[in-house]
């Protein structure tokens, strides 16, 4: 299985902290290579300041332009720069210079993100009640190892369903998946 590329650079990390600029790289994983326009309509935002916000994601490296999918010299077509995703060592960042700064205001946005998503699943839909929402909860009894082999078979399985879905069929609509593996806290040994 290819691995994420790691971020390691604070500025990174805020950059990606910003919930539009998340978004942006949501929907590009998702679709695959995308213009500023189809950004703006999947997100609901003017295509200038999507076009800001890729030009940001730009400057940290998390994407580029794909100048083979333009249709002419004008057309700007981006991509992300790591197929594979990116991964993130909240330790590891929060020792470097600025880091421990940038670590808070990432977990922030991301606290302040999935509280939303579980809100709105258990609100059973968005605004216009359509689409699957569902949430699974389960207790499984396992050491470290089997909680790892866990977590990389339940990414093996979202990522050959984005591999097999990526694009911009109109039939489709971006859905989130969200896993969380990790010891009660409440159980043995805390």
């Amino acid at each position: 299985m290819v691995q994420p590329k790691p971020l390691s650079d604070p500025r990174v990390l805020r950059a990606i902290a910003h919930p539009v600029r998340t978004r942006i790289l949501d929907e590009m994983s998702a679709s695959g290579p995308v213009r500023a326009a189809d950004i703006a309509h999947a997100l609901g935002i003017p295509a200038n300041q999507a076009s800001f916000h890729l030009r940001q994601l730009a400057k940290y490296g998390l994407v580029e332009e794909a100048p083979e999918e333009a249709r002419d010299r004008r057309d700007r077509v981006w991509r992300v720069t790591s197929a594979e995703g990116f991964s993130v060592n909240l330790s590891e960042l929060a020792e470097a210079p600025g880091g421990r700064a940038a670590v808070e205001v990432f977990r922030a946005s991301k606290t302040a993100s999935l509280h939303e998503v579980v809100d709105r699943a258990f609100a059973m839909g968005g605004k216009d009640g359509r689409g699957v929402h569902a949430v699974s909860d389960h207790a499984i009894r396992l050491t470290d190892e089997e909680a790892h082999e866990l977590r990389a078979e339940m990414d093996a399985v979202v990522e050959a369903w984005a591999e097999r879905t990526r694009g911009r069929d109109p039939g489709r609509r971006t859905y989130q998946v969200v896993q969380i593996v990790q010891p009660r806290a409440d159980g043995p040994g805390e």
